[in-house]
């Protein structure tokens, strides 16, 4: 596709994308409030549940993924210097994800702990 269709599809598509967005979300809030009713639960009493280690959970996995973005930095500019520039972004995005679910794991365990010594108290 060359660059003057890809012009004229922009304005189009983007409305109509946005349209799409905001329909679905207002279609599927409409839909779990009526789930709820089905149930016999009334939505505007209904307060979802809160998720105390969401932080954590995300500043792990930033941190995990900082680590990773940073140890591969250092690995192509040290070690893989001499090599092609077509293998660089696998080391990036491999090193990203193995430490971002390295993050996500720790904070599994560190939730997994503090349930467990909550349980025996």
């Amino acid at each position: 596709m060359d660059s003057e269709s890809l012009g004229v599809l922009i304005p189009i598509l983007v409305p109509i994308s946005m349209f799409a967005m905001i329909f679905g979300i207002v279609y599927l809030h409409k839909r779990e409030r009526m789930a709820m009713i089905e149930r016999g639960m009334d939505p505007r009493t209904y307060k979802p549940r809160s998720a105390p280690y969401q932080n954590l959970k995300w500043g792990l996995l930033l941190l995990g993924a900082g680590i990773g973005l940073f140890l591969s930095f250092v690995l192509v500019n040290t070690c893989f210097a001499g090599y092609d520039d077509d293998s660089k972004p696998a080391i990036f995005f491999s090193l990203i994800a193995i430490f971002g679910g390295l993050g996500l794991l720790t904070s599994f365990l560190v939730e997994k702990k503090h349930i467990l010594d909550k349980e025996e108290k």
